[in-house]
């Protein structure tokens, strides 16, 4: 008759005690902080993307709500890339795409009203800059607020998209 339980232990261990137990994982480093370098970009990004959006709506002779949130993803977008995950980045980059999208806006009322006026639009901007803003404050509306809250969302998640 035969064992229908096989004999207990290992039959082909002879004896062995089994592998050794494997050491436990260093611990990661952290990251270094480029908190700097994220700022840098953010601020970079923001001048740049606000020149583009504020010389396309210029061109076209009107804004562009995903633009907007164009400019405010490059934002969140560079600082996350560059300056890793640290909390402050999104926050920056949501202050930071609401200044270039008001900059944009500016630099495409320069363009507009230079054309109009037959003066250039550098001259316009730094020349009349308190002529600039008052006109913005006039051609204010629901939109206008609405892009800000979407270049800020957009830099703020797109920093943080970045940084993962």
């Amino acid at each position: 008759m035969s064992q229908s339980v096989p004999p207990p232990g290992n039959p082909f261990a002879q004896g062995a005690a089994g592998p050794a137990p494997m050491p436990p994982a260093p611990p990661v480093p952290p990251a270094p902080s480029r908190v700097g370098l994220g700022l840098v970009a953010a601020v970079v990004a923001a001048l740049v993307a606000g020149g583009v959006y504020g010389g396309v709506a210029g061109a076209i002779e009107r804004e562009i709500g995903w633009a907007a949130v164009g400019v405010g993803f490059l934002v969140g977008f560079a600082a996350g890339k560059a300056g890793g995950r640290n909390p402050v980045l999104p926050v920056v980059s949501a202050v930071l795409s609401l200044g270039a999208v008001y900059v944009g806006q500016l630099v495409a009322l320069a363009i507009i009203g230079g054309k109009e006026l037959g003066v250039s639009a550098t001259t316009l901007f730094v020349d009349h800059f308190d002529v600039l803003t008052q006109a913005w404050k006039e051609d204010l509306d629901p939109l206008t607020f609405l892009f800000f809250a979407l270049a800020a969302f957009a830099a703020f998640s797109g920093s943080k998209k970045a940084a993962a």
